[in-house]
């Protein structure tokens, strides 16, 4: 744990945690560490173990800026400890935490407000031996983990039907694949910054996310006006369906052999990476906000009962 001499409040950045996405985690919370100690505040780099709730009774920071991804640290999880601490926390709450992860219901949301969602469905893991459940090519993905952990996608030379790994959940979602460019846009309070084309040689996995040179980030992304303003206004809808708060990032395909109908959102992300390499920075820089500012505007912006 490090702890810095800022004059400002005190700021207890959550990072690391025991999901999958633990080193993403530590990445992004040691940048918005350094760029909250520039804006002077007093800075305290917490590790998310077992023993996180008595660490944080014993500092009692003014303000817990959470950095954690994938379980635990963006399901509802923490936000619910913070909220039972009465500490106020950046992200969103406990609720929009919690539908976000949950890739069916947050789904569910949008299709029933009209948001364009990829066709597909829940399916018992051993569904998954004996049959393809949908015509190749296909998605396979567990319903609460981020950073494409746990994607299958299945080709369509794929045959046998796929084996998926053992400690995978039970229950899995299978979707449609939908071809195209990658889209991605960041909301931040009540605006939707822009929109990113995510350019990589194959599937947008774990590697290409957070790897060096794993995807090119071509912001503002040049397509189409009237794609890029139904993007900034289905991440906008789906931040507030959601209802989340601080900043959100919503991804998207886009087929543009159909024009607008290849448009499809897939999900949205409450706790989006902070990491050099992440899409958050890259959009807020476009729109004249500096990553530090960026990460002051979160402090400034926490609260309970989000």
């Amino acid at each position: 744990m490090g702890i810095s001499s800022g004059k400002g409040p005190r700021v207890a950045v959550l990072m690391g945690g025991h999901s999958l996405e633990r080193e993403v985690s530590l990445v992004s919370g040691q940048a918005c560490s350094a760029a909250l100690r520039g804006k002077d505040f007093q800075v305290i780099e917490l590790d998310a173990g077992l023993d996180v709730v008595q660490r944080l009774s014993e500092l009692r920071p003014d303000v817990v800026f959470n950095a954690l991804h994938g379980r635990w640290g963006e399901d509802g999880s923490i936000q619910g400890l913070l909220e039972w601490l009465r500490i106020p926390y950046t992200h969103s709450g406990v609720m929009a935490s919690a539908l976000a992860m949950d890739k069916q219901r947050s789904k569910h949301i949008f299709s029933n407000a009209g948001l364009p969602t990829a066709p597909g469905f829940m399916i018992d893991k051993s569904g998954l031996l004996t049959s393809h459940p949908l015509d190749k090519p296909y998605v396979v993905k567990p319903i609460n983990e981020g950073s494409s952990i746990g994607v299958y996608f299945v080709n369509p030379k794929e045959d046998p039907p796929l084996k998926v790994a053992s400690d995978m959940p039970s229950i899995l979602m299978v979707e449609e694949y939908i071809p195209g460019r990658e889209l991605t846009v960041t909301v931040m309070g009540k605006k939707a910054l822009a929109v990113t084309d995510i350019i990589t040689q194959n599937w947008y996995d774990y590697d290409a996310k957070y790897k060096k040179g794993g995807s090119i980030h071509e912001v503002p992304a040049k397509i189409p006006k009237i794609i890029q303003e139904k993007c900034l206004e289905y991440a906008l809808s789906a931040h507030e369906l959601i209802g989340c708060r601080g900043i959100s990032r919503a991804d998207f395909r886009w087929d543009e052999s159909l024009g607008l109908d290849g448009l499809i959102l897939l999900e949205i992300n409450t706790q989006p990476g902070m990491t050099p390499t992440s899409l958050v920075p890259e959009q807020a820089q476009i729109c004249g906000i500096k990553f530090d500012d960026l990460c002051h505007w979160l402090v400034e912006d926490a609260s309970c009962d989000r």
